[in-house]
């Protein structure tokens, strides 16, 4: 699908933030919040969604209620680059992985993921992350606590992201 690129402007960022802050306010609400009238709000919110700058509306869940208490980083290492296809969708089939980020260092992956217990988490890596073709090495670390965690992204117009920070006193 081809996203439309637009510039966006002090409004749009402040709805992003407000957006961030609450993603179920109402239309009157988040209107309020940046001055704009309910109509107006709407089709920025469309143009934001259009755009690809909106991806979607979550539900964030708390695994521990859920019975997932357990969450890892896997670092894994594959044997050459055209493993790295065959490795992604084994991962997409895995429900909990819930991030698969490819990267450069000594590892080639690093996936977060979440599980009911320390064995469940060590039959998970041995039996379906090590089993993938292709996969010759892996690190766990296991999270004891996470006191930030979230999905936050700073929504500065460009030009104040790139400005020098202010000299300290």
């Amino acid at each position: 699908m081809l996203r439309k690129i637009f510039a966006m402007d002090r409004i749009d960022y402040a709805l992003l933030e407000a957006l961030q802050e609450d993603a179920r306010a109402s239309l009157a609400e988040l209107g309020r919040k940046i001055g704009l009238s309910i109509s107006a709000t709407n089709e920025r919110v469309k143009k934001l969604v259009v755009a690809g700058t909106v991806k979607g509306w979550f539900v964030r869940l708390d695994a521990d209620r859920l019975g997932y208490p357990v969450l890892a980083f896997v670092s894994v290492s594959t044997d050459r680059p055209d493993s790295a296809n065959g490795f992604i969708a084994a991962m997409k089939d895995l429900p909990e992985v819930q991030e698969c980020h490819q990267v450069d260092g000594a590892w080639n992956f690093v996936l977060k993921v979440r599980a009911r217990d320390v064995a469940h988490l060590e039959a998970m890596v041995a039996r379906q992350i090590k089993a993938v073709p292709g996969v010759t090495g892996t690190q766990t670390t296991i999270v004891q606590r996470s006191p930030k965690d979230g999905q936050y992204i700073p929504c500065l117009p460009q030009a104040a992201a790139e400005a020098p920070a202010l000299a300290q006193a």
